[in-house]
């Protein structure tokens, strides 16, 4: 762990294929990415480690939130590594935000669930502590388990 991290972790009534699943499908990550009533209208992934992800989040009024990104590590239902550092094929990006690391772990039935947000600095943590990450991740993973339980 790193002094600049945010994390949530949660035990999700769903199982870590389905959760993995619908963090790498483009299809079903516009139904749950974003905390409603925001929603995410483009979803462009390359999975593999240099991959793009290219993911644009919408607000009410119109605003987008483009949130892109590289892969680092994907490790089939297990693992998924990201960073806004790189923008695809390890071509920099000149405002790195965080890096994204994601852990799936199976409990029975059930998914430990952790996403740790990896910042660069104390003022880029801080910064996402007030955009509010604890409230907008969280939302965002109840949506996550939810759309995970139907499939």
């Amino acid at each position: 762990m790193s002094q600049y991290d945010l994390t949530l972790t949660r035990l999700l009534d769903a199982s870590a294929d389905k959760l993995f699943r619908c963090w790498t499908t483009p299809e079903l990550m516009k139904q749950w990415f974003a905390p409603k009533p925001y929603t995410t209208p483009v979803v462009e992934t390359d999975l593999r480690p240099g991959g793009a992800s290219r993911i644009v989040m919408r607000s009410p009024d119109g605003q987008e939130i483009p949130c892109p990104g590289q892969y680092l590590e994907i490790v089939p239902n297990r693992r998924i590594v990201a960073t806004d550092a790189y923008l695809g094929d390890w071509v920099a990006n000149d405002k790195p935000f965080m890096t994204m690391i994601l852990t799936f772990e199976p409990e029975g039935d059930k998914t430990r669930y952790t996403a740790v947000a990896r910042h660069w600095n104390e003022a880029d943590l801080k910064k996402h502590e007030a955009m509010g990450f604890h409230k907008g991740w969280g939302i965002c993973t109840d949506q996550l388990e939810a759309l995970a339980k139907t499939l």
